[in-house]
């Protein structure tokens, strides 16, 4: 027994020191530094326990060895001491190898059954799928992506309760997987356990908080799913009232049993479409409330509608009955009344192919009232991110873009283009919209420059959506440098400028003027083409009584300028200087940033410029006192713009008696983050100096030479 017991500590002790080996050799530093320890200490108690039991050696001894058992010439084992430790520790080394060798093939078999896993679930052979992957497991029980795979094909196939468990060993693997968490809830809401699927949801958060936009996603949807169930719930709970108390609830009975008797005989197929018409109206009427839309979905009430040949007929405009017109109208008018504040029913809408085209041909249907109630069904989607999501996902993008257009352009009513308008400047918040209609983007730019060519019988309201929809649709890198480049947009915000500066249209001017000044960020020649215009308009525009036109024409201007020579000096020659400084003379205005930008520019090109400014603004005070006063940006210009000023005669010994030099030493000496501040205050005193030396010595007595030697870096 002494024997077996000693040779179990032996192979317990083997195990260990491959363990060790193992660990050693390992590339993770943490788990290498820790084997390390162990390794210390193994050998340590060792030590003690050989002291301790005095090294007593077990072995019997044969005196009389055979020839048999002495080792031979060349075998790698000696009669050293070393020998049997030399000959241990080669043996571990080679098993260690025999392991990981055996490891890797294992994880290629593995990889090699995912493989599989993965094509059998994307031809939807979830079973196949699960399969594969569970031979992978056997192959490599601690492969993560296995186990989420397998949840994911098992939550396909309906097995929930199995999937979570995939998930959790998913979790022993590594804690902080974010599919492990994504498949857990999605097994979850399942189940219906909302709680515990928001739970896995939440967790992404602490482990991947850039996720934030994914997990709101999930979210969402379990908060749908919930609501559903619960509308669902109350609707059944209805029925059930309707058939045990319909004597004691005689209103509800009558409201609910009407609806389904309603959807039972809109069921008859080969009816006359006055007879859907009347029946669709009615259908309409009885649905008043969200009990009655979840009867409407429990009862197939999608499945009667659309899948009747007469009603998709007409829906398709291939009806030549009377009553064809009427019968769209009223399945417009049922299907917003179904799908108003209920977004379980405005998907399953969209589910239905004959819905989806219809929605889109109907936009240039021969009918107005037609046109008029097909768009206030897509106003009703696109008013919700869900709804723009449903109609981005499943209409025909760019057939719609072009009814739209179409419709806009031919309804000649002002109620109906502003909801067409309405509904392209929802969409055009969908990242997705603006990617799809890059290549069609002549389809809406083109109509909209028409708009706004001409604004007689437009009101206001349609003019300033229409600036919106391009607004939205030039957040789109690619959209913007299209438009941006348009000279036919250009053109047309310059007729629409004149028009509307006469004509007072305010409330349409002030985000014309915000969309150029975004537009206007790139350079293209389809500006500098315009600038010379467009700024003798900004210029007119600085004396309006609106501070909010005032500060976006100034703002306009100072995006202008730096494009075009030839504008500047225009804008010089229309007495630009003298607008701005009066501008600047306000205390608190909030066109100050984009004004002083604006005149750095006018006196760092043009002469005539600078010598305005320093005639009007003796010893230039306003801008000692922006440099003074203002924030960074506002105070950094000011500078340079007094930089540009010291040049014309005069000046520089005028300012002799001033804090100039103190002023700008103070910026020169500043934190070094305001690099643009400290370079303009730099190059300013520079000059300063240059143009009467007087001020050096000022600056000397300041102990300002050293501040600014060392700007030199910043100059440079």
């Amino acid at each position: 027994m002494e024997d077996i017991k000693g040779f179990d500590n032996f192979l317990k002790n083997v195990d260990e020191i491959s363990e060790l080996v193992k660990e050693l050799s390992s590339a993770d530093t943490t788990s290498h530094a820790g084997a390390v320890e162990r390794a210390d200490s193994w050998l340590e108690a060792s030590k003690r326990k050989e002291c301790q039991t005095g090294a007593v050696n077990r072995t019997v001894i044969n005196s009389n060895p055979s020839a048999a058992e002495v080792p031979a010439a060349g075998t790698g084992f000696s009669s050293g001491p070393g020998s049997s430790q030399e000959a241990f520790m080669g043996i571990l080394e080679k098993d260690a190898e025999e392991r990981s060798k055996r490891r890797r093939s294992k994880e290629e078999k593995a990889k090699v059954l995912k493989t599989r896993g993965n094509t059998a679930f994307s031809q939807g052979d979830y079973e196949a799928a699960v399969q594969f992957y569970t031979e992978g497991l056997q192959q490599l029980r601690d492969m993560l992506e296995l186990y989420t795979n397998r949840a994911q094909a098992l939550i396909r196939l309906q097995k929930y309760a199995e999937a979570i468990t995939d998930c959790e060993w998913a979790l022993k693997c590594n804690e902080k997987s974010v599919k492990a968490y994504v498949h857990m809830g999605r097994a979850r809401l399942g189940l219906h356990d909302y709680a515990k699927a928001r739970e896995c949801y939440e967790k992404i958060l602490e482990i991947a908080p850039e996720r934030a936009a994914m997990v709101k996603e999930y979210l969402s949807q379990v908060e749908s799913a919930e609501r559903r169930e619960c509308e669902e719930r109350r609707a059944w709970e209805e029925c059930q009232k309707v058939q045990e108390e319909a004597k004691s609830m005689a209103t509800a009975a009558t409201v609910t049993g009407g609806l389904l008797e309603i959807l039972q005989k809109l069921g008859r197929p080969d009816e006359m479409s006055l007879y859907y018409c009347g029946g669709v109206e009615l259908l309409s009427h009885a649905i008043t409330d969200c009990t009655g839309q979840t009867i409407f979905r429990l009862h197939n009430g999608f499945s009667v509608i659309n899948d009747n040949n007469t009603i998709a007929r007409c829906l398709l405009q291939k009806s030549q009955e009377p009553c064809a017109v009427d019968l769209c109208l009223a399945v417009l008018k049922l299907w917003k009344v179904v799908c108003q504040g209920n977004e379980t029913n405005q998907q399953l809408l969209m589910e239905w192919a004959c819905v989806r085209e219809s929605l889109v041909c109907l936009l240039v249907s021969s009918s107005v009232a037609v046109r008029r109630e097909c768009v206030t069904l897509l106003i009703l989607y696109s008013h919700t991110p869900h709804g723009r999501s449903l109609l981005t996902d499943n209409l025909d993008l760019h057939t719609l873009v072009e009814h739209l257009m179409k419709c806009l352009l031919s309804a000649g009513e002002s109620a109906q283009d502003t909801m067409v308008l309405s509904v392209l400047e929802s969409l055009a918040q969908e990242k997705k919209f603006c990617q799809q209609i890059r290549e069609d983007l002549s389809s809406i730019v083109s109509p909209f420059t028409c708009i706004l060519r001409s604004t007689s019988g437009q009101n206001q309201r349609m003019l300033s959506l229409s600036i919106s929809v391009i607004g939205r649709l030039i957040h789109d890198d690619v959209i913007r440098k299209t438009v941006s480049s348009s000279h036919e947009c250009w053109e047309a915000f310059l007729v629409a400028m004149e028009q509307w500066i006469s004509r007072e249209y305010r409330d349409a001017l002030y985000p014309l003027l915000g969309l150029m000044i975004n537009l206007s960020s790139d350079h293209s020649p389809a500006i500098q083409d315009c600038a010379v215009v467009c700024s003798s308009r900004c210029c007119d525009l600085l004396t309006d009584p609106s501070g909010g036109i005032i500060t976006r024409a100034v703002g306009l201007l100072s995006r202008l300028l730096p494009q075009s020579p030839a504008a500047l000096e225009a804008a010089v020659q229309f007495g630009v200087v003298k607008k701005l400084l009066k501008i600047l003379k306000a205390p608190g205005q909030d066109s100050t940033k984009y004004s002083i930008r604006a005149l750095a520019q006018c006196t760092a090109g043009s002469l005539d410029a600078r010598q305005q400014l320093a005639s009007m603004d003796r010893r230039l005070q306003v801008l000692r006192r922006l440099v003074c006063e203002g924030d960074e940006s506002v105070a950094g210009n000011a500078a340079l713009c007094l930089g540009h000023c010291v040049s014309v005669p005069g000046v520089a010994r005028g300012l002799l008696e001033t804090d100039c030099i103190l002023l700008l030493l103070r910026h020169a000496a500043a934190d070094a983050n305001a690099d643009a501040l400290q370079r303009n205050a730099a190059i300013a005193l520079a000059r300063l100096c240059q143009a009467d030396p007087q001020h050096m010595v000022r600056l000397r007595e300041l102990h300002g030479l050293g501040i600014l030697h060392s700007c030199m870096k910043l100059i440079a």
